[in-house]
């Protein structure tokens, strides 16, 4: 038989201390839910853009209550109505003071007198009153009905769906058959009925959604809240005779944030949308108080000659729906689970 082959010390080398042992190790950063949902979220570029549009509003329509209140509104400049859109170095007809008459385009600001150092981004309304400061203001108002909305389903519709959800049994049915009432009621009834307590105007709105926004969030939280109280974690702080109190607040509204979270981003939109449309048919705000239904409303009797009186605020209500819900969606796609990329 042939001698086996033997391996001799120098038959080895040693490797130099540069060379990675370990080439397929795989490392990634520790982060926390939070961290993780912003890095998912910041991928969606429609979303991060529509968030900064958010913002933006914002900032304009509540940093301008110094410069834009209710006085401004109502003062009154016959001599500047309905002149157009003045941009100062935009030489574009419609948006340098210009508008067709008979086919020829004229300057109104000239017409009307106008000092040159004085101009109208937006144009302004019958009465002359500037509509960039109405617009500002009427986004303001929106926004607020939208942010009571959101206080009445942080607050109502959380506590009730989780309070159903815990409790179960006999309780959580009579709490669900108030929902099934409540929800059966249209919303436009419950503004009607208003009316016939109250006057027209912001708080008869705040009342109808204050009584039927929230039942949509209590219904989603509630349904969470019956696979939530099955998890070990939760039977454990039971067991170690934490107060349900103190569970709903350490266990369950950490683990319904996603939940949360979402809703109201689609609860905002909405909101602004009803305020539209109960101003617009002219059961919401009214005047000298302004909203953007309250703009479209004004700006459509006009509509066939200004145009721009129903365009410019038309846009704004656009870009706000449409910004809140494109952020709705990224948003929805950052904290659910099954959607991780």
């Amino acid at each position: 038989m042939e001698e086996k082959m033997k391996l001799q010390p120098e038959d080895f080398q040693a490797l130099e201390v540069t060379t990675e042992l370990d080439a397929e190790k795989i490392a990634a950063p520790s982060l926390t839910f939070t961290q993780d949902a912003w890095r998912r979220l910041k991928k969606n570029k429609g979303a991060v853009i529509s968030l900064f549009i958010v913002l933006i509003m914002i900032v304009l329509s509540f940093g301008s209550t110094p410069f834009v209140n209710r006085d401004t509104l109502v003062k009154s400049q016959p001599q500047y109505a309905n002149l157009p859109s003045k941009i100062p170095g935009v030489n574009i007809n419609g948006l340098n003071g210009k508008a067709e008459v008979g086919g020829v385009w004229v300057d109104k600001y000239a017409q009307a007198g106008v000092p040159k150092d004085k101009y109208f981004i937006f144009g302004t309304d019958y009465l002359g009153r500037s509509l960039g400061q109405r617009i500002l203001y009427g986004t303001k108002i929106s926004l607020i009905v939208a942010l009571v909305a959101t206080f009445f389903d942080l607050t109502i519709g959380v506590t009730y769906g989780i309070v159903s959800g815990w409790k179960g049994g006999r309780t959580d049915n009579v709490m669900q058959r108030i929902i099934e009432v409540i929800s059966s009621v249209p919303s436009l009834v419950i503004v009607v009925l208003m009316l016939v307590v109250f006057k027209p105007g912001i708080g008869s709105i705040i009342l109808a959604i204050a009584i039927s926004s929230w039942t949509t969030m209590a219904r989603m939280i509630r349904a969470e809240t019956l696979q939530l109280k099955s998890q070990e974690y939760v039977l454990a702080a039971r067991t170690l005779g934490e107060s349900p109190t103190k569970i709903a607040w350490k266990h369950l509204v950490p683990n319904l944030s996603s939940i949360i979270i979402i809703q109201t981003m689609y609860t905002i939109p909405n909101a602004i949308f009803f305020e539209a449309f109960l101003s617009f048919i002219g059961i919401g705000i009214s005047a000298p108080e302004t909203s953007l239904g309250v703009l479209l409303n004004e700006g459509q009797k006009n509509f066939q000659f200004l145009p721009y009186q129903m365009w410019y605020p038309a846009i704004v209500l656009c870009v706000l729906m449409i910004s809140f819900n494109l952020l709705g969606d990224g948003l929805r796609d950052a904290f659910d689970p099954k959607t991780r990329r």
